[in-house]
Parts: structure tokens; sequence; C-alpha cells
């Protein structure tokens, strides 16, 4: 078993149905129509709840940012690689997704968890079909991430690989393209068609793409800067690109919402061809 707190992981944790608990614990202190909501849910799912002090809590979560809720659930379960072909999650897909090719974000070693939580947070929101992380060198999926990801991580296909260049391979073969984003991208990210099947590609803090990961990529694409830091933080640069796949979704399926007649170019193409001819391959990018 493991520590799941704060309102909302534990109440996505509950929605999601993923999860098994063996109880919950709230705090005494605390009386409020959103905890009441909260222990409504959990004996609508048979989960056992208890009162605590706040001070037991605190210890149980090792933080005090539990929110006077504490649960006591079972580990989540990872996929792998082939599981997120087990069924067509764009037919579940809600809004500007529907209808459009698969779209899945691989983490390249992002350590801080407070950045996985937002990551997951961002990749939920944008409706990616499943995320890929590293087993060594990454921020685990620990209580502190979920609980930066506002409950978001229990609703998302969660892959873990030893290996992420093989898993870069694996979803090459089912026709992904991979997409990494790196500084020393040629092609803007707002000028590359992401409507198609694609795997988003983001490194870790400072460092961005392992050398070996950044070859893998069939196009690098880049977040233009207009002040003096050079890059976003991971999160932040995560958001940007995944609501440009998520608005130029949105875009196609609603042509009178983006420009005026609506055309993209094919997919896997970037807007000016001669800048995508080699992109990911050229001397400099892949070395």
């Amino acid at each position: 078993m493991e520590v799941l707190y704060g309102v909302h992981p534990v109440e996505e944790a509950l929605r999601a149905g993923k999860r098994r608990f063996d109880h919950v614990l709230v705090a005494r202190e605390r009386d409020d129509a959103r905890l009441e909501r909260l222990v409504a849910l959990c004996r609508q799912a048979g989960v056992r709840v208890r009162q605590e002090s706040r001070e037991q809590l605190t210890l149980l979560a090792r933080t005090a940012a539990h929110q006077g809720v504490v649960a006591m659930v079972r580990a989540q379960e990872f996929l792998a690689i082939e599981d997120l072909f087990t069924a067509d999650p764009a037919a579940a897909k809600a809004g500007g997704n529907a209808g459009f090719g698969r779209l899945v974000l691989a983490l390249d070693g992002v350590e801080d968890p407070q950045n996985l939580g937002a990551l997951l947070r961002v990749a939920d929101g944008a409706g990616v079909d499943g995320v890929v992380l590293t087993e060594r060198r990454s921020a685990p999926l620990s209580p502190v991430a979920v609980k930066a990801s506002a409950g978001a991580a229990e609703h998302l296909r969660i892959v873990r690989v030893v290996n992420l260049v093989r898993a870069l391979e694996e979803l090459k073969g089912r026709n992904l393209w991979i997409i990494g984003l790196d500084e020393r991208g040629q092609t803007d990210y707002d000028r590359f068609d992401l409507t198609g099947d694609c795997v988003i590609v983001l490194g870790r803090e400072g460092a961005g793409l392992h050398d070996l990961v950044r070859r893998t990529c069939d196009h690098l694409l880049r977040i233009p800067m207009a002040g003096g830091v050079s890059s976003l933080n991971v999160s932040a640069a995560g958001a940007v690109v995944l609501y440009e796949v998520f608005r130029q979704r949105r875009n196609a399926a609603h042509p009178l919402a983006g420009s005026a007649s609506g055309a993209r170019p094919a997919s896997g193409a970037a807007s000016n061809p001669k800048t995508q001819k080699g992109l990911g391959k050229q001397k400099g990018l892949g070395s």
C-alpha cells in the first residue's frame, strides 16, 4: 500500500476507479462541505473512512500539505507500450482531439516531481492518450507528483519503460511521428502540423534531450524566445506545445474557429517543406 493525500488526488482516484482503497483518513479538525462531499463519495464506493488528528495525518503523509485527507491505496499499476493500443482511445476523446490521431507524451528523465505532476495535469487537459516515463533517472509517480497533478495522474494511461529509445522505436513502428522539443530545432512548434499520430518528447530539466533520444526523433521543434532567457521550464514548455496540439486539432475539426481557409499541410509536414526536409537528422542537431 502507498499513501495518497490531498482532496483532488483522493477524489480523482475514487472517480477513476483504478486504485484499490484500503481506507481514507480525514482530519477531525476540518469540517466543510468539500470534505463532506469527499466522505460521501468514499461511502458510495464502499471505502472505509476514519477521523484522525491533523498531526497524525501529517506524520502519515510526511507533509503538512495533505489538506486534511490521507488515503491508503494500492500502488498504481503501470502499462506496457502495447497496452496503449489495446483499445482506441481516440474514440473516447472529448473536445478538440476527438477523431484525430493518437497523442503520446514521452518524458526523457524529468526528475522534479512537481514538474512531473504539472506535466501530467497538462497532458490530461490536452487529451493525451498515454504518457511514457523512464524507470531510471526520472521522478517516480510519488504522492508529491500525484498531488501536483491535481489527481490527473489517476485518469492517464502511464507506461514505465527501461529504455526510452527502444520504446520510441516501437512507437515509430506503429506509425507515430516522434517529435522532440529542443532549443536547437529549426522549426517553430506552431508551424508544424500536429494533427496526426505523434509522440511529443520532452527532455530533462536544464540538459534537455539525451543525445540518443534526440537522434531517434523524426523532427525537432523549438519554442522561439523573445527575452534574454533561452528556454522555458520543462512543464511550461510542455504546456505550450501540448496545447498547440490541442488548438490545431480543434481548429481542424472546426475550421471557422481557426484561419479563414481552415487548410493545413499534410500530416507530419512543416509549414515550410524546405525547413522540414531532414529535420532532426541534420548536422549539429543529432550530435
